[in-house]
């Protein structure tokens, strides 16, 4: 299954969020722990316990989607979601199960309250994105499901936390509209002011910014700009009504800027990964190499002793033709010496080249195989020029959005002016 999580606040917004009508089917499993069986008063009980403590995330909410292919029963969703409290330090804490259906899919949703009704401090979660994708592995080996070659879609997730893997599938994807959108409009629906809406987004790998014409827009780490009203289909008024007003907020130069100074030095991290990659694969290529031609030499050295047992034998053979004593004097004399020598001349002229033909055969096997470690050696260089490369186009392009950007608003002055 793929586990996705994130701590958070706005009770109402994900209730409403969990409950809405736009799926297919949408099952309040279990709500356990909480005073009422409601799923709204149950968030809305943990958020007046919160009022307790400094903590303003009180709730940990995780989806699970397991493969499209796969019929996932209930007590499996179950026991996955208690393999996931076990992992989080979670057991015993006040939680909600919902089960949405839509597009011939079931997923799941869980919600758990951060707060220890006992101590009154919020749960740690320290890791939780590793522990998830820990868990989330063994569910797909317990399954026997294919393991997917990335167990989030990186193109929805913050590149500040990419690794190196996830920052090339990134710059590969052509990002769709419609995921955009998606991740726009989530992070409104589960949003109860500019707080939290500006935590939603950042989560999602976008910045809150203050445009030059829409009021309101969201910014990538590409510097990429989308009008929050437009993508999320709401009015501007309803969003102003929300977030407030948006004089006070960073400038989309601004925005471009942080994300520059924030994925440089993950760039750079980058760098060294790739070229620590580079090094070990390069070694281990040479590592097989080695073990490679010491097995051919051994691999030879076998072949080269077979055959001069067999030509021993032949030899042998060949030699034992010859009469010896008065008999040989007489095939000397009537010529029958002469055409035994012949014979055995032509046939260890045969056996000379039927052992060159083995030989050969074993070398061009031999190089065959060599050929492929050249071809794979070939591969890890060219990966390594590739991701360099990459990475050195964002590192040039990074410090230049700003300046592209004031370009840009230039000339928009000058068109407006003429």
């Amino acid at each position: 299954m793929i586990l996705t999580g994130s701590q958070r606040g706005g009770a109402r917004q994900l209730a409403a969020h969990l409950l809405s009508q736009e799926n297919d089917h949408v099952t309040v499993h279990e709500v356990s722990g909480f005073a009422t069986s409601d799923l709204t008063g149950a968030f809305v009980e943990a958020h007046a316990i919160s009022k307790a403590t400094k903590c303003r995330q009180f709730l940990f909410s995780l989806s699970l989607s397991p493969p499209p292919e796969a019929d996932v029963s209930t007590s499996a969703f179950e026991d996955a979601v208690n393999q996931i409290e076990q992992k989080l330090d979670l057991v015993g804490q006040p939680r909600a199960i919902v089960f949405h259906e839509k597009y011939g899919r079931r997923h799941a949703h869980v919600v758990w309250s951060r707060i220890d009704a006992q101590t009154l401090k919020a749960k740690q979660m320290s890791f939780f994105k590793v522990k998830l994708r820990e868990v989330s592995k063994t569910l797909f080996r317990e399954h026997g499901w294919t393991m997917p070659k990335g167990l989030a879609d990186s193109t929805k997730r913050d590149p500040r936390n990419f690794t190196l893997h996830e920052w090339l599938q990134a710059k590969r994807a052509e990002q769709d509209p419609r995921d955009i959108k998606e991740a726009l409009q989530d992070a409104w629906q589960i949003s109860d002011g500019r707080e939290a809406y500006e935590q939603a987004l950042s989560e999602r790998g976008f910045k809150l910014a203050r445009g030059d014409r829409r009021g309101f827009v969201a910014v990538d780490y590409e510097g990429n700009i989308f009008a929050v009203a437009r993508w999320t289909g709401i009015k501007t008024k309803e969003v102003r009504a929300r977030l407030g007003p948006e004089a006070d907020l960073p400038s989309i130069e601004d925005q471009r800027a942080e994300f520059a100074e924030e994925l440089a030095p993950r760039i750079e991290k980058h760098r060294k990964e790739a070229r620590a990659i580079r090094d070990h694969e390069l070694a281990a290529n040479e590592a097989k190499r080695k073990a490679l031609v010491d097995r051919q030499k051994q691999e030879r050295l076998d072949q080269k002793e077979q055959q001069d047992k067999r030509a021993q034998a032949e030899q042998a053979e060949r030699q034992s033709r010859y009469r010896k004593g008065l008999r040989g004097l007489v095939d000397r004399v009537t010529g029958r010496h002469a055409r035994i020598k012949a014979v055995n001349e032509l046939e260890l002229f045969t056996c000379l080249q039927r052992d060159q033909k083995e030989r050969d055969v074993l070398i061009f096997k031999h190089i065959e195989a060599r050929q492929t470690l050249e071809v794979e050696k070939a591969d890890i260089l060219a990966r390594y020029r590739m991701v360099r490369e990459a990475l050195a186009t964002d590192a040039a392009q990074a410090p230049y959005l700003e300046y592209e950007a004031k370009i840009q608003l230039n000339k928009r002055g000058r068109d407006r002016s003429l």
